[in-house]
């Protein structure tokens, strides 16, 4: 499939409109709680997907929305690197979990976080973003060990 080197304004609008979704209510709160999530293993990534998980629902609706986000841009859909400046959160989770990806494949779906590492390797700035997004949540992990 080609893909414009161009970005259209549907393009525009339909980045505009996910950005929208994002400040729901629901959707709010459940970004928060997976901005705060940090996992250490693979079984952190697992038991997230577990139903009985206190954050579950929260990750169920994060890592959709933006499964279903970035695979407008691997379908070509959407222009992928405008998605990718505008809807960077999603690669954080992505950086979160990348560590432990295949384990969590395995556990769950084969093609979990599909869409999120086709951005992650397939555009400019997926290629900028995830590694320092891997930076800040080394960081993070290890300001959370020395507290």
């Amino acid at each position: 499939m080609e893909r414009p080197t161009t970005p259209s304004t549907e393009d525009a609008q339909l980045v505009l409109r996910l950005y929208d979704l994002r400040r729901e209510e629901v959707m709010r709160a459940s970004r928060s709680t997976m901005l705060r999530w940090m996992p250490a293993s693979a079984e952190d990534c697992i038991a997230i997907t577990r139903f009985d998980h206190p954050d579950n629902a929260a990750f169920r609706q994060v890592s959709s929305y933006f499964e279903m986000a970035y695979g407008f841009a691997r379908h070509g859909a959407v222009h992928a690197e405008l998605l990718a400046e505008g809807c960077g959160e999603g690669l954080f989770l992505f950086a979160k979990v990348k560590p432990w990806l295949a384990e969590l494949r395995e556990a769950t779906r084969a093609d979990a976080f599909r869409s999120a590492e086709w951005v992650a390797e397939n555009t400019a700035r997926g290629r900028e973003l995830v590694p320092a997004f891997e930076a800040r949540i080394a960081s993070l992990r290890a300001a959370s060990q020395g507290a």
